[in-house]
């Protein structure tokens, strides 16, 4: 079984370390001093503070991989549509392609069934390139849960969580997910096959559509944020009018928004993803996070007023930093 990882940096590098520590057959996409140092050194990881470093395959040139049994994109997703022709030589009759990406996937609509079958997302496949590159019977759906960073080149420092819940669009446990999944298992992950990923899918999301964008509009963490009444209010409304649109779709959440919330405060000085990435000069993920959910309103005939608000909030934020629609 040959595995690629498709962008090698915190989430990547991590599941590339386990797998190569495992013995598996596995290739990291990468760039910059990133790669340089993996090259060098190899791929460090510091995990329950302990430090191992594993040899890896590690190449900018995805053609010099040759096809894969699985190709799992660990990118932000705005970077996903950009780079669908450059991972072409990466793909064969064989290659399945497992889509570790925030926010709601480009596939949503594959083999959901109903009259919303097949439809598009402008807003996470912009001109339908990845539908349309890799082929949504291609994908395997993919949630991830460790957090993990890259504190200096070629090295992974391990934070929390190691489950990877897998996922079929129509729900089955196929051949294909069942060998991956033993395959993380055989590197110490959890990777679960899920007969209703999307339910996760929105659990994660919920947090994500409300704690992100607002955590980079206030610079509070979630300890803060989810606490203070008038913050926490702002991510209760966008949680209730996302799980209005989620329930149209067939979505069942397991916990209440309120549960949801005080998850988030119990993380506690936790700076989300997208502050990190406001702070750091990284495009911030806007269109997967929160303008995707507001299509999907748009999709349901369901009124998204706080977040409309807090996206052209947040949107205007990424364009004065020079993060967020830029050509």
């Amino acid at each position: 079984m040959k595995i690629c990882i498709f962008g090698a940096g915190a989430i990547g590098g991590y599941l590339g370390a386990k797998l190569a520590a495992a013995g598996a057959d596995v290739s990291l996409v990468a760039r910059g001093p990133h790669l340089a140092a993996m090259r060098d050194k190899g791929l460090t990881l510091v995990e329950d503070g302990q430090t191992s470093t594993v040899a890896v395959s590690a190449s900018d040139d995805p053609a010099a991989l040759g096809p894969q049994d699985y190709v799992i994109v660990t990118l932000k997703a705005h970077s996903v549509p950009p780079v669908v022709g450059a991972m072409q030589p990466l793909i064969d009759d064989r290659t399945t392609i497992v889509s570790g990406v925030n926010g709601v996937p480009w596939w949503y609509f594959h083999k959901i069934g109903g009259p919303l079958e097949g439809t598009r997302l402008e807003s996470v496949d912009p001109g339908n390139r990845q539908w349309d590159g890799f082929g949504p019977d291609r994908v395997l759906g993919c949630v991830v849960y460790p957090a993990a960073e890259v504190p200096e080149p070629g090295t992974v420092r391990h934070i929390e969580g190691n489950r990877f819940s897998l996922g079929e669009p129509d729900g089955s446990k196929s051949e294909r997910a069942m060998a991956l999944s033993k395959a993380l298992g055989a590197a110490g992950l959890k990777a679960p096959v899920r007969p209703k990923l999307r339910d996760e899918i929105w659990v994660k999301l919920w947090g994500n559509l409300s704690f992100n964008p607002i955590s980079a509009l206030t610079h509070a963490t979630l300890d803060v944020l989810c606490t203070d009444p008038g913050t926490r209010d702002v991510a209760r409304n966008m949680m209730i009018e996302a799980q209005q649109i989620a329930e149209k779709l067939g979505v069942t959440f397991p916990i209440d928004v309120e549960r949801r919330i005080d998850g988030g405060a119990a993380v506690g000085a936790h700076r989300t993803s997208m502050l990190q990435d406001l702070d750091a000069g990284r495009p911030m993920e806007i269109d997967a996070l929160v303008r995707s959910v507001q299509e999907l309103g748009r999709i349901t005939a369901t009124p998204t007023p706080t977040i409309d608000t807090v996206l052209s909030l947040i949107a205007l934020r990424g364009r004065v930093a020079g993060l967020y629609g830029q050509d």
